[in-house]
């Protein structure tokens, strides 16, 4: 579980927009806003379960098409 409290402050002179986006990047490296999404609304275990299945199915499925020894990255950057 992530921490629920990040803390950014502003350096002097700094723009607010500026801090801003440092501040949504902390909470994203820690994911807090992931965490935030996930507790929205209520999921069934059920549907955990479907959604859970589903995501292990389509790793496997991409695993499968892609050679071994290799991840995404390598595929897209090769010339």
């Amino acid at each position: 579980m992530a921490s629920t409290t990040c803390e950014v402050k502003l350096r002097r002179g700094e723009p607010v927009e500026k801090g801003l986006r440092r501040l949504k990047k902390l909470l994203d490296r820690e994911g807090i806003l992931k965490d935030m999404r996930g507790r929205k609304c209520f999921e069934k275990p059920g549907d955990k379960r479907r959604k859970k299945q589903a995501r292990a199915r389509s790793r496997v499925a991409r695993d499968a098409r892609m050679p071994a020894g290799e991840n995404r990255r390598s595929t897209r950057d090769r010339d």
